[in-house]
């Protein structure tokens, strides 16, 4: 349940740094009046949009984990799913890399990874995501990037992955989950872990939000007022109804 939220001069004193949503005194993520710090503010450049501004979390998510990936020239990506996946895609085409391989069950969220910059999607339930890079990019070494975070699937990956490949697991697995480090010592893979992004990354990602390097519009694929937030997150997990959606305090 949402509760009303205190006026700002109600707020107690601010004791240090409080993380915007996750603040036990100060309100924010679905408030419609939030505290923050001045100092932490950026500027909204270009007429960027409200709505595509909001993005700028989300992006600046795939922009870190890209910087992770420590990318080399040659290097071949394969991004698996997830509306996270959408970021990361907009991120390595900032970077130039190609050609970019998408694997979505989803026809809708393949079909925004075109538009995300994507140049092969593949349906894993039609075939292989592996087999699909390799056919794209040949025998340039795989940077794969996990997108997902359910159980199973990085195994699969490491069974699955070419020797020497690279894994980033961006997607948060909130379940125990199991590995078999054989099959990373045969292939001499790597596995690198990412979390969130650095404040000159979130810069970056607005930045490219404004002046139109990553397309905004094709993810925003509805708004919700407060009132529609449980429902929002229910019909997100059909992944062809949506991909982001809005929530607007104003609207009712």
């Amino acid at each position: 349940m949402f509760r009303q939220l205190p006026a700002l001069s109600r707020l107690p004193a601010a004791r240090g740094i409080h993380g915007v949503g996750f603040s036990n005194e100060y309100p924010g993520g679905y408030g419609e009046l939030m505290a923050l710090s001045e100092g932490f503010l950026l500027p909204v450049l270009n007429g960027l949009p409200t709505e595509h501004a909001a993005l700028t979390e989300p992006m600046a998510v795939g922009v870190h984990a890209v910087a992770k990936a420590r990318l080399e020239p040659g290097d071949a990506p394969l991004v698996i799913g997830g509306p996270v996946g959408l970021a990361v895609i907009a991120a390595l085409r900032l970077r130039g890399a190609e050609p970019i391989v998408a694997a979505d069950f989803s026809a809708a969220r393949r079909g925004l990874a075109e538009k995300m910059g994507a140049h092969v999607v593949v349906d894993p339930a039609a075939g292989s995501s592996i087999g699909a890079l390799g056919q794209a990019a040949g025998a340039r070494p795989a940077v794969i990037f996990e997108c997902v975070g359910v159980p199973g699937l990085l195994h699969q990956l490491m069974r699955e992955a070419p020797h020497s490949a690279r894994i980033v697991v961006v997607g948060v697995c909130m379940e125990d989950d199991r590995i078999r480090p054989m099959l990373g010592i045969n292939k001499e893979l790597s596995l690198q872990f990412v979390l969130g992004y650095q404040p000159d990354e979130f810069a970056d990602a607005l930045a490219a939000l404004a002046d139109g390097r990553i397309p905004a519009a094709p993810v925003v694929t509805g708004r919700v007022g407060v009132d529609g937030v449980a429902d929002a997150f229910r019909t997100l997990a059909t992944p062809d109804a949506h991909a982001k959606i809005l929530v607007e305090p104003w609207r009712r």
